[in-house]
């Protein structure tokens, strides 16, 4: 056991986990408010963010790796495409190593337009991260890697 979770620090350390879950809550909601309220000026639902994010990041994807990153079903996932498509923001390619096969694409100018709605945010996420040595942002950005894991491995259990 480790020594910040044993003997006296338990209740300490216990309050401060508390802390940890409820600011992690928080953050979530206000992160959701924020992409809700972008994917209105743009004319997205939701889960067409989420999906257009995960392309971005981890594209080209094929339609069924994008619907299993997104723990959707790969028909819902046909009219979530059919809508970034037509809004715009992505394409849908030949896969040159399978031409019966399609691959997902974001159209990269669109992402300047996209990018310029979250300035704000990245903005202020810039001015609070000056507040901290680089040795504690690498810290924190451990941390969540490991939060966001730990969402995975819990999202993919229930699946």
């Amino acid at each position: 056991m480790s020594s910040v979770a044993s003997g006296s620090a338990d209740g300490s350390h216990r309050r401060a986990t508390v802390g940890v879950k409820q600011a992690l809550r928080e953050v979530d909601a206000q992160l959701a408010l924020l992409n809700r309220q972008v994917g209105g000026r743009l004319g997205l639902k939701d889960v067409d963010m989420d999906c257009l994010d995960l392309i971005n990041a981890h594209g080209p994807l094929s339609p069924g790796a994008l619907a299993r990153r997104a723990g959707l079903h790969a028909a819902t996932m046909t009219g979530i495409l059919d809508r970034l498509e037509r809004a715009g923001w992505v394409s849908r390619e030949r896969d040159p190593a399978d031409r019966r096969a399609f691959l997902v694409r974001a159209l990269r100018d669109r992402n300047a337009e996209l990018l310029g709605h979250f300035a704000g945010m990245s903005a202020a996420v810039e001015r609070i991260c000056d507040d901290y040595p680089d040795t504690e942002l690498e810290r924190f950005t451990q941390f969540l890697h490991r939060i966001a894991e730990a969402g995975q491995t819990a999202a993919r259990d229930l699946g």
